[in-house]
C-alpha cells in the first residue's frame, strides 16, 4: 500500500518551489532523476537547475497548473530531457502558496502487458483512471485524459495529488486508500470545472476495487460520471417543494412577497425582487387590465450581499414602468423575459432606465430574468430574477422553475390580498357596530380598548355603555362565537338587542333571558344544522349611583375583576350562566355595593386565554397588572394590554372596558311620599320649587312644576299607593321620578279636539328631553329628564 508521506515515494521525482522561486523540498525520486541530493539544492533558486530551454511558456500568476518538457541539468553535467506537471498549493495557516512539481520515473508495464489494466477494462467500461496498490496512475482511458487536459503517457506513475493540488484530490486520494484497505466500493460527489468548460458541473466518482485471479485487491479504478443535469433536476425538484413550504406560511401581502424572495436567494438568482401592482390606484383591486406605464410598488428584495445593494427602489417605493420594460412587457405578454449579456440584449432592456443600466455595470449583473406574477386571471406584479455572482445566464429550465415557484407564491398573495380586503371589510363593519365614543356619565368614567385577533380574523367581542334613567348606567361586555362578517353582524344585532331591551329596564337576569331566545331565533334562522352555530357569552352590569348598587348576570362569560379604591383586585364571585344560545336554563344576578372610585373591569376570554398560559393564570396576570396604580383609566388599559399581550397582537379579539364609579350626593336628590289626594298636589309643588331654588335651578321651576304636576295627577288618578315622588339633580339634568305599586303603565296619544284628558303626558313629552317608564318589584316608575344647560342658554 502507498505510505502516508508521497515524498517517500521514490518512483516520481517530487520538488516544491515556493513563489520567490526557491527549492523548500526534494525527494529521492529527484535525486535519482537528476544525481543532487537535497542538500545541496534545497535553499537555491530552482532556475539552477533549467539547462537550455523549456516546451511552453511559463506559468502565469492566475494559473493554477502548467505542464511541459524541461531541459535539466544533471549533477555529472549532462542534460536531462522530462515531461514535468506543476500545479499551486494553496499554504496552510496563512502560509504563501507553493509550487508542486512532478514527474513519474516508472510508468508500469505497458497497457497491454498489464493484467490489471485488463481487468479494469474488462469491468469499468466508462471513463476512467487505474490506480495500482501504490495509489500510482497506471492508465487513463480517452475520455478521462479529454477531463484532464493531459497527455495519457505523461501521467502515467503519478499520484491523484500530484496531478491536481485542489481539495478534491486529496480527498480522492484518502477515498481510495479506504477502498485498498476494505474491498468495499466507495462514491464520491464533487463539483469541479473540466478543462476546456466554462463552469463547474457535478461528478460521481465511483471508486472500486480491481482484484486478481485469487481475489486479492490489487489496484482501484476511479470512473468519473457527469450527473450534472441530474442534480440541476434534484435542486429544481428541492426548490420547488421548499417553496410550498415556506412561501405562504401567513396570510400577509408583503410577508409572503418577501417568502419568494428568500427562497429564490441564493438557489436560483442572486438578487430578487418582487414588485406588485398598486391597489391604492384601483380601489384595493389589482387592475384588470395592465397598459403600460405602469405603477408597481416595491414589496420585497433579497440579495446575497447586505443590504440589497443593487435594488433602484427601496421596499414601499412605488415606481412606473414604461413601455419597452421587461417588467411592463412581461405583465402585458403574461410571458415571462430573460436579457443576458451572453445573448447581447441585456443593454437593450435596460436602456430605458440609465440608472439600472449603471447598477449593471458596477455590479456586473449579466443576466435577468423578469416573471409577471398571476393568480386566478389576476395579473398581481413581477418578480425579477438577476444574476451576478454565478456566472452562467438563465436557461430555459431555470424559465420553467422561476415560472412554476412564481405561480405558487401568486396563489399565496392573492390568498393574503383577499383576505387581507376581507379583513379589512370586517374590521370597518366592526368599527361602524362598535361604540365610537363612550357617552359621558355622572355614574360611571369609563374607557375601552378592542384589539382584533392577528390570525384568526376579526370576531364578535363587542363593548358598550348605555345610559338609563334615574342616573343609573348600564355596561355591558360580549363575545360571538366565530370570525368574520357573519360574526360582527351577528354581534351587532346583539348590541342593539341589549340597548333595546336596557331602554325598557329589565333586570340584568331577565334582559340575558331575552338575549338568549334571540340568540336561539337567530341560531334557527341561520339554515344550519349544526348545535351551537350562532352562540354568544355576555356580561352585563347596571350601576346606581344614587344608592351605589351595582346588579350584574352573566352568560357563559368571565366574571368581572373588582379594583376597590385603597384594596387589592377581587374576582367578583358572580354566578356563571349558560352561554347564550343553549337555551331553557335560567340566569342568576348578584347584587353588591361599590364605593366611590371602585373600578369594574370587563372584558372577553381572549385578553387572559392563550396557548401559552390557561385561563386561572391569565386572570391572575390580569389582576396584578390592575393592582398598579395608574393616572388615568386609558394608561390602565394599556399596562393591562402591555402585560398580557407583550407581542401587540392576540389569537384572539379582545374587549376591554374599565368603568370606576361615582356616587351622587344625598344632597342632589329629594325624595317625598305622597297621600293618594289631588288636594295634596299643590303642597307638592310648592316642596319642589323650594327644593329647586335651594339647588339654584329657577330657570327650570317653570317646566318641572308642570312635569310633577302631570306625573303626581295621574299616579293618584290612576295608579295605587303608595306614591313616592323622587327628584335628582346633575350638572346637567334634572330626573323628575314618580312610583307607585301599579303595574299598568301610561301610553302616549294625540288628544282629539273635544277630549277632556290626554294631554298630559304629550305635554311632558314636548318640555322634556325623556321621558319613559321602568317597571320594578313593587311597581312601576314614570321618570322624565330635563336638560339644565339648554335651559340656561
Amino acid at each position: 500500500m502507498s505510505p502516508v508521506n508521497p515524498f517517500d515515494d521514490a518512483a516520481t521525482a517530487r520538488a516544491v518551489v515556493d513563489g520567490a522561486g526557491t527549492l523548500r523540498e526534494w525527494n529521492e525520486g529527484a535525486r535519482l532523476l537528476l544525481g543532487h541530493p537535497a542538500d545541496e539544492v534545497v535553499g537555491r533558486p530552482a532556475a539552477d537547475l533549467l539547462a537550455d530551454g523549456r516546451d511552453g511558456p511559463p506559468p502565469g500568476r492566475d494559473d493554477e497548473q502548467w505542464s511541459g518538457t524541461l531541459a535539466l541539468r544533471h549533477r555529472d553535467g549532462h542534460t536531462v530531457s522530462v515531461w514535468v506537471l506543476a500545479h499551486r498549493r494553496p499554504g496552510a495557516d496563512d502560509a504563501p502558496a507553493t509550487w508542486l512539481a512532478v514527474t513519474p520515473l516508472e510508468s508500469g508495464p505497458e497497457p497491454e502487458d498489464d493484467p490489471l489494466v485488463r481487468a479494469a477494462l474488462t469491468q469499468s467500461p466508462c471513463a476512467m483512471m487505474i490506480f495500482d496498490d501504490r495509489l500510482r496512475l497506471r492508465r487513463v482511458n480517452d475520455a478521462m485524459a479529454r477531463l484532464l487536459g493531459l497527455p495519457p503517457e505523461h501521467v502515467r506513475g503519478l499520484r491523484a495529488t500530484d496531478i491536481s493540488g485542489r481539495p478534491q484530490n486529496t480527498e480522492l486520494e484518502r477515498r481510495m486508500r479506504q477502498v485498498l484497505a476494505s474491498g468495499r466500493r466507495h462514491d464520491m460527489e464533487a463539483r469541479l470545472k473540466a478543462v476546456g468548460k466554462n463552469r463547474a458541473h457535478a461528478w460521481n466518482a465511483r471508486i472500486a476495487p480491481l482484484t486478481d485471479a485469487d481475489g486479492r485487491v490489487c489496484g482501484v479504478c476511479v470512473s468519473a460520471h457527469d450527473f450534472t443535469e441530474q442534480r440541476r433536476a434534484r435542486e429544481r425538484l428541492q426548490l420547488v417543494n421548499e417553496a410550498s413550504v415556506r412561501i405562504g406560511t401567513t396570510l400577509d401581502v408583503t410577508r409572503t412577497a418577501q417568502e419568494l424572495a428568500d427562497v429564490c436567494v441564493p438557489a436560483l438568482a442572486d438578487f430578487v425582487s418582487v414588485d406588485l401592482l398598486d391597489p391604492h390606484e384601483h380601489g384595493g383591486e389589482p387592475a384588470t387590465v395592465v397598459e403600460p406605464p405602469v405603477a408597481l410598488r416595491r414589496t420585497a428584495h433579497r440579495s446575497v450581499t447586505a443590504d440589497c445593494p443593487q435594488a433602484v427602489a427601496a421596499t414601499g417605493e412605488l415606481d412606473v414602468y414604461p413601455a419597452g420594460s421587461p417588467q411592463a412587457e412581461c405583465l402585458l405578454s403574461g410571458q415571462a423575459i430573460v436579457a443576458a449579456e451572453a445573448y447581447g440584449d441585456l443593454e437593450r432592456w435596460l436602456r430605458w432606465d440609465p440608472a439600472r443600466l449603471r447598477r449593471v455595470k458596477e455590479y456586473g449583473i449579466h443576466s435577468t430574468m423578469s416573471v409577471p406574477l398571476q393568480a386566478r386571471g389576476t395579473t398581481l406584479g413581477v418578480a425579477v430574477f438577476t444574476r451576478f455572482r454565478r456566472p452562467d445566464p438563465f436557461t430555459h429550465d431555470d424559465v420553467l422553475l422561476a415560472e412554476e415557484v412564481s405561480a405558487r407564491a401568486a396563489v399565496c398573495i392573492d390568498n393574503a390580498r383577499r383576505y387581507s380586503r376581507e379583513r379589512e371589510a370586517t374590521l370597518t363593519l366592526q368599527r361602524s357596530l362598535l361604540p365610537r365614543w363612550l357617552p359621558p356619565t355622572a355614574a360611571v368614567q369609563a374607557a375601552s380598548r378592542y384589539l382584533p385577533a392577528a390570525r384568526s380574523g376579526v370576531g364578535g367581542d363587542w363593548f358598550d355603555v348605555i345610559p338609563l334613567s334615574g342616573m343609573r348606567v348600564a355596561m355591558v361586555v360580549g363575545d360571538v362565537v366565530g370570525h368574520g362578517i357573519p360574526a360582527s353582524a351577528t354581534m351587532g344585532r346583539l348590541r342593539t338587542a341589549v340597548r333595546t331591551l336596557a331602554d325598557i329596564d329589565l333586570t340584568p337576569e331577565e334582559l340575558l333571558t331575552h338575549l338568549d331566545d334571540l340568540v336561539v331565533r337567530l341560531s334557527e334562522e341561520s339554515g344550519d344544522d349544526r348545535a351551537g352555530e350562532v352562540g354568544a357569552t355576555c356580561l352585563y352590569v347596571v350601576y346606581d349611583p344614587v344608592s351605589r348598587h351595582c346588579a350584574m348576570a352573566r352568560a357563559g362569560h368571565p366574571a368581572p375583576v373588582l379594583i376597590p379604591p385603597d384594596g387589592p383586585p377581587e374576582q367578583v364571585e358572580l354566578p356563571s350562566g349558560p352561554p347564550l344560545g343553549v337555551g331553557g336554563l335560567p340566569f342568576e344576578s348578584a347584587e353588591l355595593e361599590l364605593r366611590e372610585g371602585s373600578v369594574l373591569a370587563l372584558y372577553t376570554d381572549g385578553l387572559v386565554e392563550s396557548r401559552d398560559r390557561d385561563t386561572d393564570a391569565g386572570q391572575a396576570l390580569l389582576r396584578e397588572a390592575l393592582a398598579t396604580p395608574a393616572d388615568s383609566l386609558d394608561t390602565a388599559c394599556d399596562r393591562v394590554l402591555h402585560t398580557l399581550l407583550p407581542a401587540g397582537s392576540a389569537a384572539d379579539d379582545v374587549a376591554l372596558l374599565l368603568a370606576r364609579t361615582r356616587g351622587l350626593p344625598a344632597g342632589q336628590v329629594a325624595t317625598w311620599d305622597i297621600p293618594a289626594d289631588p288636594a295634596l298636589v299643590a303642597p307638592v309643588r310648592k316642596q319642589v320649587l323650594d327644593r329647586l331654588s335651594d339647588w339654584g335651578l329657577l330657570e327650570a321651576t317653570f317646566t318641572a312644576e308642570l312635569v310633577v304636576s302631570e306625573l303626581v295627577t295621574n299616579a293618584i288618578r290612576y295608579g295605587s299607593p303608595p306614591i313616592r315622588l323622587r327628584l335628582i339633580h346633575d350638572t346637567a339634568t334634572l330626573i323628575c321620578e314618580v312610583s307607585d305599586t301599579s303595574h299598568t303603565a301610561p301610553h302616549l296619544r294625540r288628544a282629539r279636539t273635544w277630549d277632556e284628558g290626554g294631554r298630559g303626558l304629550l305635554l311632558v313629552a314636548q318640555l322634556t328631553q325623556r321621558w319613559g317608564s321602568r317597571h320594578t318589584a313593587e311597581g312601576k316608575t314614570i321618570w322624565a329628564e330635563l336638560g339644565l344647560l339648554d335651559d340656561e342658554t
